[in-house]
């Protein structure tokens, strides 16, 4: 795999280097309230235009559905990726139309442009081959050559990520270097004892990689949504909490296997409880109530780790050498749920552990709750690329990089 490094000293002046980033920001309206993954790409779309390179960058945002859509505009993104870069960025209004044409053919050595939003195209996404590779023919025709820096989307057989370095000169940016280097941390040679922290609302998410971590990791603590499932699993009423009861046969299997494997399966001992999901909008009290995880009322949903779960989780990360956590331990965008997610971040940034944010909402979390992103040994910017990776899975991304 070519890096960018080796793409920089060829020489890139005057060249029209596409760059395939992940700017999916989360936004309220217009703002973007966290710009992590932005802050993540800069360094090579400035490594480049320093360069001389005509810098295209393009990304996807949301989920649209083949078709403009102004809530997923990439324009705020496009404003903030300027202002980070301390120069103008230019913005096409459209992927591979007259905007964008306009846009690329209006650069200069050393200038960036933004392209819409990728999905407003069904070629994108589409599953038919033939569709993706006439999408990818347009991209193509913007660019010389090709650099791979979204990793938050290298899981994707899109066009933008699997079927346009099919048709340039490709390289992979400075994100993928660095995220793929982090990931065989936590695959090969892993310094123990190997802790994992996983959540987030669906069991169902995170089943392939408890599947392969049981042969890799000493401890797995499990919170978030999903921990119900688990709690179900061993015969516990969960009241209304969040149930996948489809899978609770697949997590009685893997809490005998770990038995069985040595590997120590962590679940709540308390939890947090309320008659109903809290006001994520006007953030008005909950009043939730602490119970033991055996103990949920039958018309209760558990909604965080209670306070001696939280003791617990940071006893059990405390000795760790190597940490991967992915997925909140609640619904942590409102105060009186925030404690448990806020707890296993602040037991990674004591420890002197490795410590791994797997992306998506635990990423989101660290930053929104006042975290210093030092404090931590990589955030990544892709949590779905990431436990795919874990998972064992060839990534179609990368593997479009390879030479």
């Amino acid at each position: 795999m070519k890096t960018i490094d080796e793409l920089l000293a060829e020489g890139v002046a005057g060249k029209r280097v596409f760059v395939r980033a992940d700017l999916n920001v989360p936004l309220d309206g217009t703002t973007i309230t966290d710009d992590g993954r932005i802050r993540a790409v800069r360094p090579t779309v400035s490594a480049l235009a320093a360069a001389g390179a005509r810098v295209v960058v393009a990304s996807h945002l949301g989920r649209p559905k083949g078709a403009p859509d102004p809530a997923f505009s990439l324009a705020p993104a496009a404003a903030r990726l300027g202002e980070l870069l301390g120069s103008e960025v230019a913005f096409a209004t459209d992927t591979v139309g007259e905007s964008a044409r306009a846009a690329v053919a209006a650069l200069t050595d050393g200038q960036v442009a933004v392209i819409e939003n990728l999905r407003f195209n069904a070629g994108e996404t589409s599953k038919d081959d033939a569709e993706r590779g006439a999408f990818a023919d347009q991209l193509a025709e913007l660019a010389d050559l090709y650099v791979g820096d979204g990793f938050g989307a290298v899981h994707r057989k899109h066009a933008s990520v699997v079927d346009l370095p099919a048709r340039l000169p490709h390289a992979a940016g400075g994100l993928i270097a660095t995220e793929v280097g982090v990931l065989k941390k936590l695959t090969e040679d892993v310094a123990r004892p190997y802790a994992v922290v996983l959540g987030g609302a669906k069991v169902s998410d995170k089943l392939g990689v408890i599947d392969h971590l049981l042969e890799k990791a000493d401890r797995i603590l499990i919170g978030g949504g999903m921990a119900y499932t688990f709690l179900k699993a061993q015969g516990h009423e969960v009241g209304i909490s969040l149930l996948q009861e489809d899978q609770v046969p697949a997590v009685q299997g893997y809490l005998k296997r770990a038995e069985e494997l040595g590997v120590e399966f962590v679940l709540p001992v308390d939890v947090l409880v309320a008659h109903e999901f809290p006001d994520l909008k006007t953030k008005a009290p909950a009043h939730p109530t602490t119970v033991a995880a055996d103990a949920i009322p039958a018309d209760q949903e558990g909604l965080d780790i209670g306070p001696a779960t939280r003791e617990l989780y940071a006893a059990k990360l405390a000795d760790a050498a190597t940490v991967f956590w992915n997925g909140p331990m609640g619904v942590f965008e409102h105060p009186d749920y925030a404690e448990g997610t806020k707890a296993v971040a602040q037991a990674l940034a004591d420890s002197p552990a490795f410590s791994v944010v797997g992306g998506g909402d635990s990423a989101a979390a660290v930053r929104i709750l006042g975290f210093d992103e030092n404090a931590f040994g990589h955030i990544s910017t892709g949590g779905g690329a990431s436990l795919e990776y874990l998972e064992g899975k060839t990534l179609p991304g990368l593997a479009a990089l390879e030479d």
